[in-house]
């Protein structure tokens, strides 16, 4: 199938070939480039909600119980689930996907596994490029849920409008995420599975810890448990919320920071691809040489070898 065929049939809201972009872009396959250029002129219209936190925490049985009331808002809704990569095939382990089978036979939702392939910051490679391919297909609301973040991983900020940030009161979440620099990138607490004990405790040292940050918003928190279906309309209310909060003036900000991220990062790869050409690869050996007898010293060589890249 040529570019230009996919293409026609993926503006024709054809599924299949949007399944189709989708995988080309993830296996940075030929002609994966000219597609986005194509579809990004159309993007821009979505909203972007971010669900991470620890493993374990019910990411995804919120972003289950979620998606039908963004339904009922007859808004089409697209769920991008980062699962752990297969060591056999490299691809997902489809795990969000099978725990979300009652959505499957809503023609207004769309669900997507996408392995992490050796990401660290807890959504895979191509999230930002298939986000906006989602975005371009029509879809009202898009879902990125984490594989699990630890407290290094916070991509997420940098690819979602509204951040949520789920934790479990029980297993010391709400510690670490004092810790760690998650309680910055939050917009709104999600302290879920409620039912089990201490969720009132959690939602007090998050208090705490709000009420000693200087943010011009406070991020709401809101107590959940997932499978009976309590405090999901909150969570989205919470969401709604913040999305009234950052206006349209503060969202464009937001976006146009996003976008700079991502532009940063694409230069940072094709930088990386030019340098390792087979001819950079001769240099690096020709330069560790050098090196290795002394006759420059590693920061001196890495300069030159950018020096030398520079001019190919």
């Amino acid at each position: 199938m040529t570019i230009e065929h996919l293409l026609k049939r993926f503006f024709a809201q054809d599924i299949i070939a949007l399944a189709k972009v989708i995988s080309l872009i993830e296996n940075r396959a030929p002609g994966y480039q000219e597609i986005l250029d194509a579809l990004y002129p159309t993007t821009g219209r979505a909203y972007r909600i971010g669900i991470t936190g620890p493993p374990g925490a019910g990411k995804s049985s919120l972003v289950d119980k979620l998606t039908p009331l963004y339904r009922a808002d007859a808004k089409k809704v697209a769920i991008l689930a980062c699962d752990p990569t297969s060591p056999f095939t490299g691809g997902a382990l489809l795990g969000d996907r099978i725990r979300m089978q009652d959505l499957t036979s809503d023609k207004g939702v769309y669900i997507r596994s996408m392995a992490t392939r050796g990401s660290l910051g807890g959504l895979a490679k191509a999230s930002q490029e298939v986000a906006l391919t989602l975005d371009a297909f029509g879809f009202d609301i898009i879902f990125l849920e984490t594989i699990g973040v630890g407290q290094v991983e916070v991509d997420i900020v940098q690819a979602a409008d509204t951040v949520v940030l789920v934790l479990v009161p029980q297993s010391g979440d709400v510690v670490q995420a004092m810790k760690a620099g998650l309680m910055e990138i939050a917009d709104v607490f999600c302290v879920n599975k409620a039912d089990q004990g201490e969720a009132d405790l959690a939602v007090k040292n998050l208090q705490t810890m709000l009420s000693l940050a200087m943010r011009a918003w406070v991020p709401p928190i809101v107590k959940t448990v997932a499978p009976a279906n309590e405090g999901i309309e909150r969570l989205k209310e919470a969401i709604e919320k913040h999305r009234a909060s950052l206006g349209e003036e503060g969202l464009q900000a937001r976006r146009r920071e996003r976008l700079r991220a991502f532009l940063r990062q694409l230069i940072e790869d094709e930088l990386r691809v030019s340098l390792w050409d087979g001819e950079g690869l001769k240099s690096l050996e020709s330069y560790c040489d050098r090196v290795w007898a002394k006759e420059l010293s590693p920061h001196q060589a890495a300069r030159e070898l950018l020096k030398a890249a520079a001019r190919r």
